[in-house]
């Protein structure tokens, strides 16, 4: 008779009856779902917690890689951006005229609206004012002249190798009666900028930093 021919024959309400091997089969069967039970009350449950942790480390390990990957594949692009914006950076502090420079550079404001053919009425330079690694420079301008002069004053403002803006424009007949568009007075502030690293740094920075002064 074989094992399964002897399950079918066993009295479930006599187990003392059961042949040694079936009871040996049944005790074997009970002590795994024991342990089984034990083992997912007592090890499962209380290591699933540290499981979801470490899984949720693993992804964000696997996405922080990633990101790296990424990066260093752009590293190249990166590193020939910073270049570009250090020379772009350094082409702007190049335009910006040190200490010894700024007398220079305000008779060349004059003379270019002299040169436009204005009357220059009004020329005062303000005091310096720091916004932190340059200082602005406004100076106050009156000129009187033409439209058309007052075109070849922006021109040629525009065209100096200094950082010059203009603000506060105002043009306003030079009479209170009105008049032409040849006799016209315009009142506007310029503002040109020094870099301040240029004395922090003893009067070299312009030299170092800059690529020296024209």
């Amino acid at each position: 008779m074989n094992f399964i021919e002897q399950l079918r024959t066993l009295d479930p309400r006599d187990p003392g009856r059961w042949p040694t091997s079936v009871r040996g089969f049944f005790v074997g069967l009970i002590f795994v779902a024991s342990a089984v039970i034990f083992w997912y009350l007592l090890v499962w449950t209380q290591d699933r917690p540290q499981l979801l942790q470490a899984e949720a480390r693993e992804q964000t390990l696997r996405q922080e890689f990633m990101t790296k990957q990424q990066r260093a594949a752009n590293l190249d692009a990166y590193k020939a951006q910073l270049a570009e914006m250090r020379r772009s950076f350094g082409a702007m502090l190049r335009q910006l005229p040190g200490r010894t420079e700024v007398p220079n550079l305000l008779v060349d404001i004059s003379q270019t609206g002299l040169a436009a053919g204005l009357q220059e009425k009004l020329f005062q330079p303000a005091p310096e004012v720091d916004k932190g690694f340059y200082a602005e420079l406004p100076i106050r301008i009156r000129l009187v002249g033409s439209y058309h002069e007052f075109g070849k004053f922006v021109s040629g403002i525009a065209a100096l190798p200094r950082i010059v803006t203009l603000h506060d424009i105002q043009i306003t007949p030079v009479s209170s009666h009105g008049g032409d568009y040849d006799d016209l007075t315009m009142d506007v502030t310029a503002k040109t900028y020094r870099y301040i690293e240029d004395e922090k740094s003893g009067g070299k920075g312009p030299a170092t930093k800059r690529g020296g002064a024209k």
